[in-house]
């Protein structure tokens, strides 16, 4: 077993907000996704951002405000919300006092082959298709 602790991993800033990007304990060979955890200070937000990879995040600590296009989604301690790609969005952290802490895991989507069932993932390190077969059928 291994273990993950957000208070003593290297972090870097982005704007004011403190990022532990889980790519230093080098689990790109182990893990299908990358993953990091990141705080947002009371009264801030995170820039603006839009990736292509989908992006499924849990609240660890306080309230988390998303917008997404014209919409604004409340997201409490223990839910979470997932982002798909290439969705613009923006976390804001709007206590006064409270620092918000967000787990991201993040992944490229897959591509499916209608031709021959086969779903492909660009970033799959050994190259190998997954073949999806729906339930109840062969």
């Amino acid at each position: 077993m291994r273990t993950f602790d957000l208070i003593t991993g290297e972090s870097l800033l982005v704007k004011d907000l403190r990022v532990v990007r889980w790519e230093q304990y080098r689990l790109d060979r182990d893990l299908p996704f990358q993953a990091m955890w990141y705080s947002v200070p009371p009264g801030s937000e995170s820039p603006l951002d839009q990736h292509p990879e989908l992006e499924l995040s849990v609240v660890v600590a306080g309230t988390a405000h998303v917008l997404t296009g014209d919409a604004v989604h409340e997201i409490r301690q223990g839910s979470a919300f997932l982002l798909s790609s290439t969705e613009a969005h923006v976390v804001q952290n709007r206590s006064a006092d409270q620092e918000l802490t967000i787990f991201s895991a993040y992944w490229m989507p897959l591509a499916t082959d209608d031709r021959d069932g086969v779903v492909r993932k660009e970033s799959n390190p050994a190259g190998r298709p997954v073949r999806i077969v729906a339930a109840g059928h062969d």
